[in-house]
Parts: structure tokens; C-alpha cells; sequence
């Protein structure tokens, strides 16, 4: 059976190595990672997404709030033993979550998970529920985006003042709350493309078996906070972006493809540790830090672009309710809709 850890063991460990490495209190990524993830993501939406959103007020919102959930670790309990599992997920060398469900095949709800954790000695709190947080974060945005539309195209139907004096106003807060939701995905999006945020191999190799004589430092922090604040630039991030790929499938199995893909880079982080590669400035270490900052914006703009092509299909309102199609075709939104009937 893979090693088990608590969460607020990993938080411990994972903080005081910090502190050591950097004087001060930093999370995965770093405040600069995150913020980095955030800023690139949103400076590479198309032009098709809302004007209010490519903005450089925009960009630099996002990347602040990317590094929010951070931010607010320490606030007690039971804010951080439900909550800090939600960065993380132990995935074993046998590609399974602890002995458990694979990514290709995560349950559709956290209660399904915890269930099938539960069932091999785990359970959701000491694994983690990482791709969770981002499915939710997904889905979340794109009902932000959907009430966005509905609102835009409500402006134009309806007439009388006070109906849109506060349709007015609540689409401002809708905006504002795009970006706070829009910064949420981003950190755990940003979580998943930090490849020890996918592995009991989360802060050095650990216990269990180690063939390969990898390091059992703590280097998340080293590698996530000091290494990338002063060897990644924006520009080298951005230059290692891939093009826009879609998500063609469920959510689930798109953040599970996502997450199995920074896991694959597991060995390769310790092998290159091994060799030196974090030391100084050297070229591969920072082409690989680079590569993981990029991959964890890609992924984040193309969530965004899905939610937002997503939203066009969505309703909103509660009895009475109307669909984002029907008010972009000129349906006159009656105001219960959105300030609602009840």
C-alpha cells in the first residue's frame, strides 16, 4: 500500500520547508507561479471571449487572485482541513490514487470518490480532490458566463429604467465575479501542472520503493517558490505555451488527461534534481520549470474558452428561467429571471 499523509502534515512540512528556503510563508506554485499562470492564461484569450476580460486590468486581477486559496490557509478550523486537500492529489506509481480510482476513470461526484477511496484504506481528505476543484471551477464559470450573456442581451430588450438600472449593476458584479471565479480555477488549475501537487512523491521520494536513488529532500519548495521566482520569466513561459486544444469529452476525463500528464513528469523532476538541474541558473532546470508554468496557463485558457462556448448552451433563472440562445435571439428577459420571482 502507497504511504498515506494528512493534510495538515503535508501543509506543515510543505510551509516550514519554505519558510527555510525563503524566510517567509509560500504555496504551490509560489506567489510568482500562480500569479504567472493566471496573467498568461488570460492575455492568450481569443477575441471572441468578452472585451471586459483581455483587458490589462483583467490580467493583472486574474493573476492576483490566482493566488488566493493560498492566501487564505491558516484561517483555522474547519476552513483548512476541508480545504487543503482540494490542491493536491496522491497519485501512486501504479498510476492509481492511492491504491484507488485512476484519473482516466474518476468517479463523477466527491462522493463516489471518497467512497471508492474508502474502499482501499483512503479516503478524500488524505488523497486529495484536486481535479474536483477544477471540474467545479469549470462548470462554475461557465454559469458565470451564461448570466453575463443573458444580462448583455437583457440591456438591449428591456425599457424600463429601473429594471435596467439594476441589470446595470448587477452585470458590473457579474464581471467582478467572472474574474474572483476566474482567478479560483486558476490556482488549482496552476495546483495541477506542479507535478509533486500529483504524487505521494510530493516533498522528496519518500519511503516506498526508490530504484532509481531519487532525492528524499524536501525540494517542493525549493523548486516551486525560489527556483521559479528567479529563473522563470513570463516571456520564456509564454514562448513554451502550446496552441488552444479543446475539451472533446466529459470534464472529468479532459482534468484527469491534464493531471496524468503533469504526473508523467514526476521522475523526470527528481531525475533532473539529481543531476543538478535546480542548481543556479542552469538552462534545463529552467526550461523544465518554464515548460510547467506554461502548460498550467494553456490548460487554464483553454478551460476558460471551453466555459465560455459552454455558457451558450446554459439557462438561468429559477422559475421563471430562459436560456442563454433565447435571449441572444432577442427574447425580451422579463426582470424575474435575474433579480428573482421569490
Amino acid at each position: 500500500m502507497p504511504p498515506f499523509r494528512s493534510p495538515t502534515a503535508k501543509v506543515f512540512v510543505v510551509g516550514a520547508a519554505i519558510a527555510l528556503a525563503t524566510g517567509g510563508e509560500v504555496w504551490a506554485w509560489g506567489a510568482m507561479g500562480h500569479r504567472e499562470i493566471g496573467e498568461l492564461a488570460v492575455q492568450a484569450l481569443p477575441t471572441d471571449l468578452p472585451a471586459f476580460l483581455r483587458t490589462p486590468e483583467a490580467v493583472q486581477a486574474v493573476g492576483e487572485l490566482a493566488r488566493e486559496p493560498d492566501r487564505t490557509r491558516d484561517a483555522g478550523q474547519p476552513h483548512d482541513t476541508d480545504l487543503d486537500p482540494g490542491h493536491f492529489v496522491d497519485l501512486d506509481d501504479a498510476g492509481q490514487i492511492n491504491g484507488g480510482p485512476t484519473l482516466s476513470a474518476l468517479p463523477a461526484s466527491r462522493e463516489a470518490y471518497d467512497s471508492a477511496l474508502r474502499a482501499v484504506g483512503s479516503d478524500i481528505t488524505r488523497s486529495g480532490y484536486l481535479p474536483y476543484n477544477i471540474a467545479d471551477g469549470y462548470q462554475h464559470l461557465a454559469k458565470d458566463f451564461a448570466y453575463w450573456r443573458v444580462e448583455t442581451a437583457a440591456l438591449l430588450t428591456t425599457k424600463a429604467p429601473d429594471d435596467r438600472a439594476w441589470i446595470a449593476r448587477d452585470l458590473t458584479l457579474r464581471e467582478a465575479l467572472i474574474e474572483r471565479d476566474l482567478g479560483q480555477l486558476a490556482h488549482f488549475v496552476g495546483d495541477g501542472s506542479q507535478p509533486m501537487h500529483v504524487s505521494i512523491h510530493y516533498n522528496g521520494w519518500g519511503s516506498g520503493p526508490n530504484p532509481n536513488g531519487y532525492t528524499k529532500d524536501k525540494i517542493h519548495a525549493p523548486f516551486e517558490g525560489a527556483f521559479v521566482h528567479d529563473h522563470v520569466s513570463l516571456e520564456a513561459a509564454r514562448a513554451a505555451m502550446r496552441p488552444y486544444a479543446p475539451c472533446d469529452a466529459p470534464i472529468m476525463r479532459c482534468v484527469g488527461a491534464y493531471l496524468e500528464a503533469t504526473g508523467a513528469q514526476v521522475a523526470p523532476l527528481y531525475q533532473l534534481w539529481g543531476e543538478g538541474g535546480f542548481v543556479g541558473d542552469d538552462a534545463r532546470g529552467r526550461a523544465f520549470a518554464a515548460a510547467r508554468i506554461a502548460d498550467g496557463a494553456s490548460e487554464l485558457r483553454d478551460l476558460v474558452v471551453d466555459a465560455w462556448r459552454l455558457s451558450g448552451g446554459e439557462t438561468v433563472g429559477y422559475q421563471p428561467s430562459i436560456s442563454v440562445k433565447a435571449a441572444e435571439a432577442g427574447t425580451y428577459v422579463p426582470i424575474e429571471v435575474l433579480y428573482g420571482a421569490d
